[in-house]
């Protein structure tokens, strides 16, 4: 499974707090941090992109506040940490990159970001953005609002949304341990290690019920969590041991892990939800040319588009019909309906000059379209 990982185009490498923060002293591990550093410049050299979901600003902002370290924190305590903590994590990860010619981004995102159409939509457009400006995306749970995440929430789940939200082809789950075992290899030590898991079924859940709290930096149950959501997503995930230098390296080179492996590909996955959203909201009549254009694989471009119905928003499920009422397609609209009025049967180059903004040069892009086979 060691080529999955060099075969990816996209990758999302979530880092919990045990491996970055010293829970002696507060401090980050600066050593292990720089040498992860090293692994993200060793991926960005092989033509992948890299996204990181971090953990930390709490276990840091806990020390610099001189919070309690024997009990666990009340909600308001947890949040100012996390004000305090997440100033230190940023400076540290664009200090460390910055030796390796890498430029930074701070997202900060709770799962309701994820889950709201609208908030999902601008949140993928601003990570898309950075990728292609060649920027590492360092995202985290947005803990000095978020109540519920600090509670109960985790970055395993919160990474697997977000390799979801932009389509990643792997996601990397850097743990304390190197995988998913049949019992606790903690108790025992012959316990059988689980080298790869196509399905996450009763029995591979009940393997991670078996395990005590604090088996790993977010519990084997929230990683199983992490791994249905990356593969309905069509994204490859897997869990090894993050202790050791350069993690991502070691994985390449075939060091011990779990893999869950999707059984379709990112855009496969995400063309079957669209096929399968049974409330479309509206409707994109479209001309012969367009009709045509579609049908060879093409997107939809605004001045195919004769009629629009329906009171949509962008991001929006809609058919596309022909001018016979047909149904040739369905899509995500990268406008609203009130937009798409105003641009339908213009070139895309006048979009700016009538809407007073640049938006996409299409209505609906190929990636977010299905056709209809019938």
């Amino acid at each position: 499974m060691n080529a999955t990982l060099k075969e990816a185009k996209r990758l999302v490498v979530k880092i919990g707090s045990a491996l970055l923060v010293d829970n002696e002293n507060g401090n980050i591990r600066d050593g292990w941090l720089d040498a992860l550093a090293g692994d993200i410049s060793w991926c960005r050299k092989n033509g992948q992109e890299v996204l990181v979901v971090s953990s930390g600003s709490i276990a840091l902002g806990r020390h610099q506040l001189g919070l309690p370290t024997h009990r666990n924190l009340r909600l308001e305590e947890s949040q100012a940490a996390a004000a305090a903590g997440q100033i230190r994590l940023a400076h540290a990860y664009q200090q460390i990159l910055a030796k390796y010619d890498l430029s930074v981004a701070q997202i900060l995102l709770t799962l309701d970001d994820t889950e709201n159409r609208r908030r999902h939509l601008n949140a993928r457009s601003t990570l898309n953005q950075l990728l292609q400006l060649g920027v590492i995306p360092v995202i985290n749970e947005n803990d000095t609002v978020a109540t519920n995440e600090i509670r109960f929430g985790d970055n395993d789940r919160l990474g697997a949304r977000v390799a979801a939200m932009i389509s990643a082809d792997c996601l990397l789950l850097l743990s304390d341990i190197d995988g998913l075992y049949e019992e606790d290899p903690r108790i025992n030590p012959k316990a059988k290690h689980i080298a790869e898991v196509t399905e996450v079924t009763a029995d591979i859940e009940a393997m991670a019920g078996l395990a005590p709290v604090g088996y790993s930096s977010g519990g084997m149950v929230t990683k199983l969590d992490a791994a249905k959501i990356a593969m309905a997503s069509g994204c490859h995930m897997a869990i090894t041991d993050g202790k050791a230098n350069r993690p991502l390296k070691a994985l390449g080179d075939g060091a011990t892990a779990t893999w869950f492996t999707a059984k379709a590909s990112p855009l496969t996955a995400r063309k079957r939800w669209i096929a399968g959203l049974v409330n479309p909201t509206g409707e994109i009549i479209v001309d012969t040319g367009a009709a045509k254009a579609l049908l060879e694989g093409k997107s939809l471009l605004p001045a195919g588009i004769t009629r629009i119905e329906g009171d949509f928003l962008r991001g929006d499920a809609v058919r596309v019909l022909s001018r016979t009422g047909n149904e040739i397609a369905r899509g995500l609209t990268a406008y609203a309906a009130k937009d798409a009025l105003k641009i339908k049967g213009h070139k895309s180059s006048e979009i700016e000059a009538i809407l007073g903004y640049r938006g996409r040069d299409e209505m609906i892009h190929r990636d977010n379209l299905v056709l209809n086979k019938n």
